[in-house]
């Protein structure tokens, strides 16, 4: 006889529940990601708007993120003036209200303004939600918990997908028209949400508000001694020497630069790493046949996408950001390649294998991003940068990224049109040079507190200011980052033990990048 003992659930911390709820960001970007491609390819849209061109299709797809580059450069510098939440707040009304536009719309002009305008809120909140959530989690957890809006878009992205496919069978224009409620709705509960949640303490402290940020830290949950070791560290009070676009460029002074241009880099080249946003085309082109297969084949793509961003959210504490983002890189290179020569001799048809193994490479390439790049790209873009400038250069790579989003977007249905190879070619060159840049200056920055990987970075900083023949300094675990380059610019890890540790700190652990969605995050 045995006794089973009943399953007990421990009541979640503070931030853990906080960045669920902020998270919805990430849900909000993916629902659309996950729908506007299948809205423009459902009839009853196309009666009531148009057929549109490649280029106005690829236009219209893509203006939320030609908007939001802009908006998201700049929110960085609001979230330092005023709290994360109150941007993420504004900017997710101006998202009800564009999503509300593209509803009602009667012409191709107002949907265009409304995605314009839903571009502008979403450019404010998108950024900020990772370096909310940055600076509320401990380091334990903080790669999980920076990927839960990763997961929250990949699962919206599913959402979207299933809500067109259900949707597409009403025969009057809610079918398109509903999708762009549900956005506008759920926008108006995420700024809800931002009336509730707690600020960053980090923040809190950065401005001097010491008893407001022990107040945020009991909200949050975070133990006394967790605080002190992680987030209750002596920083200066900020002062405001330098405003306006001064204060913007301190991101580029010798002592942060580098930092700075990895995270700009990296957010770019993940979105030039493939095709987002048009599912139903890719599949149709690979020879599935009729609107219904290829809707179906998104979805599904959508739910095995959804399954694999679980462990890989949960996991991302366990594995080494580095090593992930450069294996990673290799499949999805590999993937656009094959695909590439496919078609490239002539091997795809609407019969025959070949068809079969360009979805099966499509479903390879979303899985693998989905578990690798789309997790790490933002937690690695956040940790790295000091609080002086974490949320200017943080937006700034968010704008990158935002408009290289907007380049995939945009031009994808043209390569398309004219070429059945070339942009598995571009993108797999794209994922390859990533991959280069990744495993030459990529530290690995797993279970280091912000603090810690901030020392790192500064040691090295000293380090290279002195000596520029050899930059390196040893750190904890026998890691040595090195200097590849002349002058103080992008750093790389050099393993020298088993041990890889980036920052200070007397435990020696362990060490080892939003977004495709083959539909339209």
């Amino acid at each position: 006889m045995f006794s089973l003992k009943p399953l007990t659930l421990s009541k979640p911390k503070g931030y853990t529940i906080f960045a669920s709820l902020i998270s919805l960001g990430g849900f909000l970007n993916g629902y659309d990601t996950g729908s506007i491609g299948a809205i423009t390819s459902m009839p009853s849209f196309t009666s009531k708007i148009g057929d549109l061109s490649p280029l106005l299709r690829g236009f219209t797809v893509s203006l939320i993120m030609m908007t939001g580059a802009m908006p998201s450069v700049f929110g960085g510098k609001m979230a330092e003036k005023i709290g994360h939440l109150y941007v993420i707040m504004a900017g997710s009304l101006l998202f009800a209200l564009g999503t509300g536009m593209e509803a009602g719309a009667g012409g191709l002009g107002v949907l265009l303004a409304g995605r314009a305008l839903a571009g502008l809120g979403e450019g404010l909140w998108l950024g900020c939600v990772s370096v909310y959530i940055t600076e509320t989690a401990p380091c334990a957890s903080r790669g999980m918990l920076v990927s839960l809006p990763q997961f929250m878009c990949t699962a919206g992205v599913c959402a979207g997908y299933f809500t067109c496919f259900g949707s597409v069978r009403l025969e009057s224009s809610m079918s398109w028209r509903a999708p762009f409620i549900i956005q506008s709705l759920l926008a108006v509960v995420l700024a809800a949400f931002c009336a509730y949640l707690p600020d960053s303490p980090r923040w809190l402290l950065h401005k001097g508000r010491r008893e407001e940020a022990l107040q945020a830290l009991e909200r949050l949950g975070i133990e006394k001694e967790e605080a002190e070791k992680d987030i209750l560290v002596p920083v200066p009070v900020a002062v405001d020497v330098k405003k306006g676009i001064r204060g913007f460029l301190r991101i580029f002074e010798r002592e942060y630069r580098s930092r700075t241009f990895l995270a700009v880099f990296l957010l770019g080249a993940l979105q030039l790493s493939g095709i987002d946003g048009y599912a139903p085309t890719l599949f149709e082109t690979a020879g599935l046949p009729g609107k219904t297969s290829t809707f179906l084949a998104s979805g599904v793509s959508a739910i095995l996408m959804v399954a694999i961003t679980i462990p890989a959210t949960l996991y991302v504490d366990r594995w080494g950001r580095r090593t992930s983002a450069i294996f990673g890189g290799i499949i999805l290179s590999s993937s656009m390649f094959i695909i590439g020569a496919l078609y490239l001799s002539d091997s795809v048809h609407s019969y025959g294998i070949g068809r079969w193994v360009v979805v099966g490479l499509i479903f390879i390439f979303a899985l693998t991003y989905c578990a690798t790049w789309a997790v790490m790209g933002k937690i690695y873009a956040s940790e790295i940068q000091p609080m002086k400038t974490r949320n200017e250069a943080n937006s700034l790579a968010q704008g990158v990224s935002f408009f290289a989003n907007w380049l995939v977007a945009f031009l994808t249905p043209i390569f398309l049109a004219h070429s059945s190879y070339g942009a598995y070619f571009l993108f797999g060159g794209f994922s390859l040079l990533a991959v280069f840049v990744m495993a030459i200056w990529m530290p690995e920055t797993r279970l280091r507190s912000l603090e810690d990987i901030q020392a790192g970075f500064q040691r090295l900083t000293a380090k290279s200011g002195n000596d520029d023949e050899n930059a390196g300094g040893k750190l904890n675990g026998g890691m040595r980052l090195r200097r590849l380059l002349k002058g103080p610019v992008l750093v790389g890890l050099e393993r020298h033990t088993e041990g890889v540790v980036l920052g200070s700190g007397s435990d020696a652990s362990g060490l080892g990048p939003m977004r495709i969605e083959l539909s339209s995050v």
